[in-house]
Formats: C-alpha cells, structure tokens, sequence
C-alpha cells in the first residue's frame, strides 16, 4: 500500500543552529537520496528545516519520509510564467510574496535591493529575441526571487537558522543564492547531473557567480567535481560526497540475523520452470537507455537465451516510445512495464531479480544520470549488475569486478554482457559478491553523509564565531 505523506513534523529545538534545505518538490519519489540524505544528517544530529517551493504531494512516498522530523514549510505556488508578459504576472501572483518581501526589506534594505537589482540584471542580460524581433526578459530570475523572499522572511522569522543549501545547481541554488544575499546567511548546494551540464539551466557564467558566493559545492561523483572545479574560482571548496545508501535495509534477502551472509546469498536467483529476471528501474525517459534494452532483449530471443524482463518507473517522455518498440519487436510475452513503486516494494522484486541492468547514455543537450541510486541498492542487495562508462558510474562499478560496464548505445554489447551473467553461474557469483562488498565498504550512507555533515557542523561553528575545528578540503568519500 502507499505510505501516507506525512505532516510537517515538530519545530526544530530551541538552541540548535539549523541548517535550512531548499528543494524543488519534496518528498519525490524520484529522488530518493535527498530523502536518505536528510533522514542521515538528522541521525547525526544536524538540526533541519525544509523547504520546497513546489507542493506536489505525491500520491506515493518512501518508508524513509516518515522517519524525518525535521519542520517543512511548502512555498505558495506561483503560477506559469510562459505565456503571459512579466507584468501581468506580477499581477498575478505578486500579492502572495509581497508581504514577505516587505518583511525582509524593512530589515535588510540594502541586501534585499541588491537581490533585487541582481534578478533584474540577469533578467536582462540573458534576454532573448523571438521571430518579431521583440525583446523577451528571462522572467524566471524574478519569479525565483519573489520566492526567495519567501523563504528569507521565513528563516528570520524563525531565527534559528545558520545556513542555507539548496539540492541542484540550477533554479533551486539561485532561490538559495538570493535568500543568502538578503538574509546575510552563508549558503552552498549540491550539483548532481544534467543541471551541471546542459548550458541553459545557468545561462553565461551564472554557475561560476553563484560558486563563487557559495560557502561550498558538494556533487555526488568524482567525474562532477572535476567538471565543477576547473569552473570555481577556489577548486578546493567543491566536495565530491557520494549519496550512498542504506546497506542494512538493502541487504540479501538471505542476510542472518547477526549480519553475516549465508552461501545462499551468493547462488543464482533461479526457480525450477521459471526463466531467470532481468530488472530495470527509472523514470521512463530517454537517458535511461530502456530503448536499447529492449534491443537487446530482442538479441537474447533471437539467440534463444530464456530470460524475462521488467521495467519499473514513472511514465516520461520516452514511456509510449518504449511501449510501441516492445511490440514493434514481438516481446510482449516476455517484457512488463510497471509504475513506480517505493523502496519497499522495489526490494521485493530486487530479491527475484537474476541481474539489474540500466544502460545510461548521454543525450545531445548534455542530460545524463550522475549516480543512478537504482543500481547502488541492486548491488547492496546481491545482483549482479550491467550499465554503461557514462558519468560517475565507472566509480561505482569496477568492470568485472563489481559488475559489467558496456558502451553506452550499443545492444548487442548490452546483450552479451547480459547473456554472460545469465548462463554463467560463476561469474552471477562473482559480480553479486563484488558488488555487496563495495557497497558495504565505500558507499554506505553512515559513512558517506558524515563528511556533509561536517561541512555544514563547520558552516554552522562559523555563524556563531565559536569554531575551534579547522576547515574542512576537498572531502571526497
């Protein structure tokens, strides 16, 4: 069944510096390592606010969500700005943020002008020209910063928080940029794919301001920090932290009550009379690769190899592309596409699965996975995995080792390296043990997320003047 969203949850402890989070949806279910991470550094005893500037209220949650305290606040939606001219939309929706604004101008006058001045310079100097000729300001700037305004008002009204990170280095970490300028509190963000890569979403040399101002840049790979420091004026200030997982939850179903793995763990996942699984899980979108899988699929029927198939995620852009190619190949009997699930009913079918594969491939634009979550939990759950040299995947699997890595857009790779875990039973041995291991040793998120949580402990000691701890460099986990 669906797990219930939960109510924001008590207030933050009187005394305790917080740390506020801004994100764009929260919870989504799509990304669940901002969930895992909050739910980490709470139990690391970070005090947290949360804000999200859109309320989409998922009909579905991960158990985790459940399990964080931390208080929530929803901004007040504001209304589409493509379409309409920027002064009607500030007719529209400017008496929703007005009162905030008001607030925080008559406290910090010539901070909130500044952000002001500053929404509207960009505005400008990212204008564009449509087929007339005519002058288009890039609204979007002023619509993040009437929502800025939101959250700083709300922040000193609370007066107990330290400093401010925003998730994605696009829109979120400018809304977290501009409450930073009015409300004089430090900030820092977490970059993570395609809002690195695809030039649109930070416009000229916007990523580079916002770096610049940032206390600190964290991302989830390697291959991300050192995109991102070649761009920062001070490199030693982006921190690669992986977002890693919870490898008790994600176990073996044959886990023994004391931790220990059973030989059971590490057999094939087969059944008398029942053709071995091949898992994916992803929102159904183009970079995920679904449609060379199921080339591949294709190749493995052709080779007369037995095997099914399914594919969980949410519907997206390439959903009814995937659906027709399943039936333009005929593997209708042994391809199943399934809607999203949350973690615990993901792990049910991790447990059947003979082997999890997720070819991620680079699109035109730049949107790419950094670090697909999916493919962590199937390895700490014991299947061996095959995926693509794209991104910071080729840190988490060690080819052979850990798992099989193939070229991105090619099948008939995808398909052999499928093949090899599904009749060879010593290498299924092999990859399922590789993969647990690494797991267990480098990216379990009791480890990984301490080294955030000492960036934001530093941050914190900072606000107060009272640090005795030395800044903290280049954190790589």
């Amino acid at each position: 069944m669906p797990t219930a969203l939960p109510m924001p949850s008590r207030d933050t402890p009187k005394g305790r510096q917080a740390v506020a989070y801004v994100m764009n949806g929260f919870p989504r279910l799509s990304e669940t390592f901002i969930a895992h991470e909050i739910y980490q550094l709470e139990r690391l005893g970070l005090a947290l606010r949360l804000y999200s500037v859109k309320d989409e209220r998922e009909l579905m949650v991960h158990p985790v969500v459940g399990e964080i305290r931390a208080p929530l606040r929803y901004l007040t939606e504001a209304s589409s700005l493509s379409g309409t001219t920027l002064v009607r939309w500030l007719g529209d929706n400017l008496g929703a943020f007005w009162h905030a604004h008001a607030q925080v101008a008559a406290r910090h006058p010539l901070r909130w002008a500044g952000a002001l001045a500053s929404a509207l310079q960009l505005s400008w100097r990212h204008r564009s020209r449509d087929e007339q000729g005519h002058t288009r300001l890039r609204k979007v700037f002023v619509k993040e910063f009437l929502q800025a305004g939101a959250i700083a008002a709300d922040v000193m009204r609370q007066g107990d928080v330290g400093h401010l990170h925003g998730h994605f280095c696009h829109g979120v970490a400018t809304i977290t940029w501009f409450a930073s300028r009015m409300t004089g509190i430090s900030y820092s963000f977490t970059a993570h794919a395609k809002d690195i890569y695809q030039a649109d979403l930070n416009p000229g040399t916007l990523l580079e301001r916002k770096m610049e101002d940032a206390r600190f840049v964290a991302t989830c790979t390697c291959a991300n920090a050192q995109v991102l420091r070649a761009r920062h004026p001070r490199p030693n200030e982006v921190h690669a932290i992986y977002h890693g997982l919870d490898t008790e939850w994600f176990a073996p179903p044959h886990m023994m009550p004391n931790g220990l793995e059973t030989d059971r763990l590490v057999r094939p996942r087969r059944q008398t009379g029942t053709p071995p699984l091949i898992l994916s899980v992803g929102r159904f979108v183009e970079k995920k690769g679904f449609d060379q899988l199921i080339e591949a699929c294709a190749w493995l029927r052709d080779a007369g190899v037995a095997f099914a198939c399914i594919i969980v995620g949410e519907r997206g852009s390439a959903y009814e592309s995937i659906r027709r190619l399943i039936a333009e190949r005929g593997l209708g009997d042994q391809v199943s596409l399934r809607g999203a699930m949350t973690q615990d009913r993901l792990r049910a079918i991790y447990a059947r699965a003979h082997v999890f594969a997720l070819p991620c491939q680079v699109m035109d634009d730049g949107d790419r996975d950094g670090f697909p979550n999916v493919l962590a939990e199937s390895m700490a759950m014991g299947v061996p995995v095959v995926s693509t040299r794209i991104s910071g995947i080729p840190e988490l699997i060690d080819d052979g080792v850990h798992g099989l890595l193939v070229e991105p857009r090619d099948p008939a790779g995808l398909a052999q390296a499928l093949r090899r875990v599904l009749q060879d039973d010593a290498l299924h041995v092999c990859l399922a043990q590789g993969g647990r291991q690494r797991m267990c040793e480098r990216f379990d998120s009791r480890r990984t997320t301490v080294a955030l949580r000492d960036l934001f402990a530093w941050q914190l000691q900072q606000a107060r003047g009272t640090s005795n701890l030395a800044p903290i460099e280049g954190v790589t986990t």
